[in-house]
This record gives structure tokens, sequence and C-alpha cells, in this order.
């Protein structure tokens, strides 16, 4: 199943439902009003969407995410990959290096991941 898009003002909004769910959906519209300073027909209208979308579900006023964090991480990578470099790794990080000096912990981190995925 292919991870449902979910647009900036949206992922904000799960990220509070991440930290804190499962929740009541009164207490989320009052976190979303204090973190998100959004109104309560606002709140109630992202999660019908994201609900519809099949990223979140409410079940008797209680929120959960279907669509972890990592799956939105990942789906985002994968779109700006292909609309933006072609599916190219190396093309990304080139761009990526090019402004952005990374610490040697980081660069190891990185070899890590390349040397696994050799082997898999």
């Amino acid at each position: 199943m292919e991870t449902p898009k979910i647009f900036e003002s949206e992922y904000r909004f799960c990220t509070v439902l991440w930290e804190n769910e499962p929740i009541n959906s009164t207490a989320l519209v009052k976190i979303c009003k204090e973190r998100l300073g959004w109104s309560k027909p606002t709140t109630y209208t992202v999660i019908r969407r994201l609900s519809e979308r099949g990223v979140v579900k409410n079940e008797n006023s209680i929120v959960s995410a279907i669509v972890s964090r990592e799956q939105a991480q990942v789906a985002e990578i994968d779109e700006l990959m292909e609309t933006r470099f072609n599916g190219d790794v190396p093309s990304f990080l080139a761009a990526f290096t090019k402004h952005k000096k990374l610490s040697d912990k980081q660069i190891a981190s990185i070899m890590e991941i390349i040397n696994s995925a050799e082997e898999e």
C-alpha cells in the first residue's frame, strides 16, 4: 500500500498526534490550539481529511495514526528523490553536501548505511 500524501500543515498536525497518540479528539483540539494556533473546526477538518485518506483513524473520539512518522518521512524523501533528482542518490548527496559540511560522525553513519545496503 502506498503511503498517502501528507501536506506540510497536515505533517505539523501529525507530529502533534505522533507525540500524544492515542488521544481524545477534544484534548487534541486543545493541543493544536496551543501549538499550531488552530481553531476547533480547523482541527476537526484536518482529522476528517486525514481519516478519509487513511492517514489517521478516529474511533469513538480517540484519534491515532495509521501512517507512522517513519512511513511519512520515507514517502516524502521518495517523492523528493523522484521529482528533483530523478531517483539519482549520488546527485542528491552531492547537492546536500555542497552547502552543508558533514561531521565525521555523520559520514561514518552514512557509510554504515551504505555498507549494510551492500550486504542486503
